[in-house]
């Protein structure tokens, strides 16, 4: 028996789990753990899958007052993308997410921009809706280079973040072992009609079974902010980040000493792996 502590990056830049995956990191693993900080206890929520794309219009600089019939506006065709987004929500499922900036608008006032650069985050609770989404939305680019004339260039990130596999039976006992430490978890109504954000564990979780569990650090704070930041190195945060520690110790103690639920963590697995890929029909 061995086990295994593994520093891993965090999800943000390109997805660091996926290139330790591709490097043979979680290979001979029979089940992997990891928590989350957040605002709740939850041994699961649906992280969702990912695509960034990155794209850039090239168009003609010309003096905006004196010919500007001599220019091809790629600013125009950055904010006709975003329009046509916006546009599309109205025939986007309540689940999906879009959304992204403009990285390079122009140089000046008088100049008509000739090189224009967006970068938007696309979502969806699976690989296959999320292809779905990225076919709309890349039409929506290329839409949009051609009613003003630019070229387009699209470019996808390096790497996807698949949705995260849930494991009912890592879950069940992780549960069990937070209880009996104080831990209070969110209903499973609240885990079902909620939306997370994306990660790159969720690869990890179809090559290997896996927990993703959240837990609260005693704020109220919203992830991604100031505020949370402040709160999560407190003195205080540091309680609920070694309790849930050791609900996740706990958990790997009950997988290695007890090979029935291994066995079940393994058909959990292979269930659900066959459900995302549509090999048999949710129950």
């Amino acid at each position: 028996l061995q086990v295994t502590v593994l520093g891993t990056p965090a999800e943000e830049q390109g997805g660091g789990k996926i290139d330790l995956i591709k490097a043979g990191a979680f290979d001979g693993l029979d089940v992997v753990l990891m928590a989350h900080p957040s605002q709740e206890n939850a041994a699961y929520l649906p992280d969702v899958a990912e695509h960034d794309v990155t794209v850039k219009y090239y168009g003609k600089a010309s003096h905006a007052a004196a010919y500007p019939w001599e220019g091809v506006n790629a600013l125009d065709a950055a904010v006709l993308a975003y329009n046509n987004l916006s546009v599309l929500r109205q025939q986007m499922k309540p689940t999906w997410r879009v959304h992204g900036v403009i990285k390079n608008g122009g140089v000046k006032p008088n100049i008509i921009p000739s090189y224009t650069e967006l970068e938007f985050y696309l979502r969806a609770p699976s690989m296959k809706d999320l292809s779905v989404l990225t076919e709309k939305v890349e039409n929506c680019f290329k839409s949009a280079a051609l009613a003003t004339g630019c070229k387009v260039e699209i470019k996808g990130g390096e790497n996807d973040y698949y949705n995260v596999l849930p494991n009912k039976s890592l879950q069940k006992v992780y549960k069990e072992n937070g209880k009996k430490l104080g831990i209070e978890f969110i209903s499973e109504d609240c885990i079902l009609n909620g939306l997370s954000g994306s990660t790159d564990f969720g690869n990890v979780t179809f090559v290997v079974p896996g927990l993703h569990a959240y837990f609260y650090i005693g704020s109220d704070a919203l992830n991604h902010t100031e505020e949370y930041t402040e709160a999560a190195g407190s003195e205080a945060a540091q309680f609920y980040t070694l309790r849930t520690a050791k609900a996740l110790a706990m958990t790997a103690l009950d997988v290695i000493f007890k090979p029935s639920l291994l066995e079940e963590v393994r058909e959990d697995f292979r269930l659900v792996k066959l459900k995302e890929e549509g090999q048999i029909n949710p129950v």
